[in-house]
């Protein structure tokens, strides 16, 4: 295909939010992927939003309004507010709805509206961090917090640092002893602390795409269940997967993070609106144990909005 006829394909990446980082590693990977394997059918157009809100194109500054002349469609990996600024243009895209966007970044709103389609989530308590002022003696700290766990929710407990942080571990307690250690541990690495109940039993992460291979929600199968799913639980997955693309408004992917009890009960952990496109990830190793590769997928993505 001459590059006349090839789709240009432009990946929005950046923004003025604080997930500019992870937009650029992420639109940078979506870039690379469609690059080394697509490159026949599509060409990419490199959109980036700097912190300033300004747009360039292959690095230079541009109006969103002359966008349209530049690229056939879009693939935003930038906040999902800017679909809109696409949708005014005409400009067919790929993205994570807005509603997704903030459950995948709002655990209590995810927890409350699955309450709604009757999926449980693990119960957790956020400390901030300790304030003398507020929080009362330094040597009590950890015992006090420890008992509003124990008085919430029962054993074992995942105990660490609710951002990400390097000097906290991540603990497993199974004992009140051990909940007043992992919590000692966060406060003298002055960190935010996140408990959270740990659920025994098969974890299982299923990927799910939309109007893929003839079916409306195509699941892929799971490969890296801990414990082999009965057909029941099985079905009771992929119903729960429909109804999460249903009640999101997950539009093109969804990967859904499951533990399933020793009693059948489901739990979801957390859920994800972006495939990983690594060469190494969970994803392209369930495509491939199907018979298909991640830029089938990616394929079918965009010209499903592009029809």
């Amino acid at each position: 295909m001459d590059s006349v006829s090839k789709k240009r394909v432009g990946v929005l990446r950046g923004g003025t939010g604080a997930l500019y980082e992870r937009s650029l590693k992420r639109g940078g990977e979506i870039i690379s992927h469609i690059f080394e394997n697509l490159s026949d059918k599509y060409k990419i157009v490199d959109i980036l939003i700097d912190k300033d809100g300004v747009w360039h194109v292959n690095g230079l500054p541009i109006v969103p309004a002359d966008l349209g002349s530049k690229v056939d469609v879009a693939w935003n990996a930038a906040h999902p507010s800017l679909s809109a600024i696409l949708d005014d243009f005409s400009i067919p895209n790929v993205g994570q709805g807005h509603f997704s966007f903030v459950l995948e970044n709002s655990r209590e709103m995810l927890r409350e509206h699955m309450k709604k389609i009757n999926v449980s989530m693990p119960r957790r308590i956020v400390f901030p961090v300790y304030q003398k002022d507020f929080d009362g003696p330094r040597e009590r700290y950890a015992i006090k917090k420890a008992k509003e766990v124990f008085e919430k929710f029962s054993s074992p407990w995942i105990v660490k640092s609710f951002t990400p942080n390097l000097n906290m571990g991540i603990h497993l307690a199974k004992t009140f002893n051990e909940l007043v250690a992992a919590i000692e541990d966060g406060v003298r690495n002055e960190k935010s602390i996140l408990v959270e109940e740990f659920i025994t039993g098969k974890v299982a992460s299923m990927h799910s795409v939309s109007d893929f291979r003839g079916q409306d929600f195509y699941i892929f199968p799971a490969t890296n269940v801990s414990g082999n799913l009965s057909v029941s639980e099985k079905e009771k997955l992929d119903y729960l997967i429909k109804e999460l693309h249903k009640h999101i408004g997950a539009k093109h992917y969804l990967k859904s993070n499951f533990v399933l009890n020793k009693r059948g009960k489901v739990y979801l952990l957390d859920l994800e609106s972006t495939p990983d496109l690594r060469l190494d990830s969970h994803f392209s190793k369930v495509c491939e144990s199907v018979g298909a590769k991640m830029h089938d997928v990616v394929g079918h993505m965009i010209e499903k909005v592009l029809k």
